[in-house]
């Protein structure tokens, strides 16, 4: 009889307590994002009806499935932009398809959510023009994904906010640049807003000095020397194959990438540094996709500490698990080479030993250079390869631009070394690299966050609401680019500066990408010395493939065919 009644009390419990859960799950799934909804609807600013519990992710998946068989379909009837034939640049009915349909029913502000997180989508220019210049902290880094991303970014700078993401600006910046950069004037006082101008402003000059840093430490050089392995791996299978060879460039291009910021990062580790870069571009396609469970629930890391981690190994997908262990192996790996360094300087340790001495312990110091250590290989590698396949792609199928280039380029070395001053005279080879930015930016969208309650371009924004700039949709606005907006026409950069919010590649604001001037000098340097020697033509098996992976990339890679070419642009001053 005891038992029975015990058995009823627990049976009792079970019961309230899943009806508490489900009321729990109703409010934080379904209450609280429909309050938000209502205050834009208030506003006049619509959006697709939202389905309980996951939202519009359901609409996103179906047209997503649709454009992925309408993308298989063309490719089979020989329509998909093979050898070159019938390529078009806007990718977004491809790759972003629910978002075109729902700016062309809802205009270019709408909402939409998935699970309990609202989406604030934003394409009109005034909306954006007023992000880009907010410098508030209450702006910040969008959230979404962070549980998802957690093995790849940690709490590095890419992904925080506020006060820690000063913190680490502030640590990080002095090593990627002149560490003396003052600004003329007396510093502000010290009213909060004008202290987040002022970290703005210092930002801009750092920016600004990238290309003095490349100069003064070597790092032209340095970049040469690692695009020959490159060069001569080319060369060699376009002599071997009678003068003509067709090659898919991507993994080629990604190990000219690796070893550039291999060496800036770990100095004479950096053939470890590779291996390391090798298992985070494994763990980069482990986190290309949303875990939704964990970002529906919010279960996540509160920090970045190794016990911490292992609870997010809550959920038991396998992805998720090769995530983790990717994550582990990679923690492990820049820990000794950081520790093995000793005296050599170089850009980690650097970090490391500037995170020690800003007063935290020594396992928070760890956990500071592992997870930015990942981020920079993240913006300053995988963004800049993927670049470099795009841009040499655009420069096959435009052979008179790929001409221009080429004698740019004899023109400015005549036999001499590329030095930074010759890199600053290729006007034309930079316009192609704008050029080729704003039809293939690698970043997808520009991400932030209301982190309190914010009013922007007259829109007022409720805290906690994402907001997504789709980059793509400011670069192919013909009311700000022209008519021939989806065209590759890199003269529309011969004498015009882009408006602040029409031009995205780099992000915007005070978050700007630090090493954009890192990232052009690479670029400017790999596609002069490979238009200096080769032909470039796209090969007839290669299929037009953008695909959204963290980044924009080219699912089915970059075939090209090359042949030789006479050059005097040279490594050492030796013609070629």
């Amino acid at each position: 009889m005891e038992v029975a009644m015990a058995v009823k009390v627990l049976l009792s419990l079970c019961c309230v307590g899943a009806c508490g859960l489900a009321v729990y799950l109703y409010h934080i799934l379904w209450l609280v994002p429909q309050k938000v909804l209502a205050k834009f609807e208030d506003q006049k600013i619509g959006g697709p009806r939202p389905s309980f519990p996951y939202g519009n992710l359901a609409d996103m998946r179906e047209a997503a499935a649709a454009a992925k068989a309408a993308r298989a379909s063309a490719r089979s009837s020989g329509s998909g932009g093979g050898g070159g034939g019938g390529i078009v640049h806007d990718y977004r009915p491809a790759v972003l398809p629910y978002y075109e349909k729902w700016r062309k029913e809802y205009g270019p502000i709408f909402t939409y959510s998935m699970g309990n997180v609202v989406f604030l989508h934003v394409s009109r220019p005034d909306v954006v023009r007023d992000i880009n210049l907010c410098v508030s902290l209450d702006l910040g880094k969008s959230s979404y994904l962070k549980a998802t991303h957690e093995p790849l970014f940690g709490g590095g700078i890419l992904k925080s906010n506020g006060e820690a993401w000063l913190h680490q600006r502030k640590i990080i910046a002095p090593e990627f640049f002149l560490d003396k950069v003052k600004v003329r004037g007396h510093e502000p006082n010290s009213n909060h807003q004008h202290k987040i101008v002022y970290h703005w402003i210092l930002l801009v000059v750092h920016i600004g000095l990238i290309q003095i840093l490349c100069s003064a430490v070597g790092m032209v050089d340095l970049m040469v020397d690692s695009a020959q392995p490159l060069l001569m791996s080319w060369e060699e299978r376009v002599d071997r194959n009678g003068g003509i060879t067709d090659i898919k460039i991507d993994d080629d291009i990604r190990a000219y990438s690796a070893d550039v910021i291999s060496r800036t990062c770990f100095g004479s580790s950096y053939i470890k540094g590779k291996e390391i870069f090798m298992k985070i571009r494994e763990l980069q396609q482990a986190v290309s996709k949303p875990n939704v469970l964990a970002e529906m629930t919010g279960l996540r890391p509160v920090n970045c500490k190794i016990k911490a981690i292992n609870a997010c190994r809550f959920f038991p997908s396998m992805r998720n698990k090769q995530a983790w262990e990717l994550h582990k192996q990679v923690r492990k790996l820049i820990l000794e080479i950081v520790k093995e360094s000793g005296e050599d300087r170089n850009l980690l340790s650097a970090i490391l030993h500037s995170a020690s001495t800003s007063r935290v312990g020594i396992a928070e110091a760890e956990n500071f250079i592992v997870d930015n250590c990942k981020s920079i290989y993240f913006a300053g590698h995988e963004s800049t390869a993927v670049t470099a396949a795009w841009c040499l792609m655009l420069l096959g199928l435009h052979p008179e631009w790929q001409n221009r280039v080429r004698e740019e380029v004899h023109e400015v070395c005549r036999g001499q070394p590329v030095d930074s001053r010759s890199l600053q005279k290729m006007k034309n080879l930079t316009m192609v690299i704008q050029e080729t930015l704003r039809l293939y930016p690698a970043g997808a969208f520009v991400s932030r966050q209301a982190l309190q309650e914010l009013k922007l371009g007259g829109v007022h924004i409720p805290k906690g609401v994402n907001i997504y700039i789709p980059v793509s949709t400011m670069h192919l606005d013909p009311e700000l680019w022209g008519p021939d907006v989806k065209e590759f026409n890199p003269e529309r950069f011969s004498d015009v500066r882009p408006q602040l919010h029409s031009y995205l590649p780099f992000g915007a604001g005070a978050r700007t990408c630090l090493g954009q001037g890192f990232a052009m000098a690479e670029l400017k340097i790999l596609i002069s010395l490979i238009v200096s020697k080769f032909v470039l033509k796209l090969s007839p098996h290669y299929q037009h493939s953008p695909t959204l992976k963290l980044i924009v990339e080219p699912e089915l890679g970059v075939d090209l065919t090359l042949t030789k070419v006479q050059s005097v642009c040279t490594k050492r001053g030796t013609a070629i």
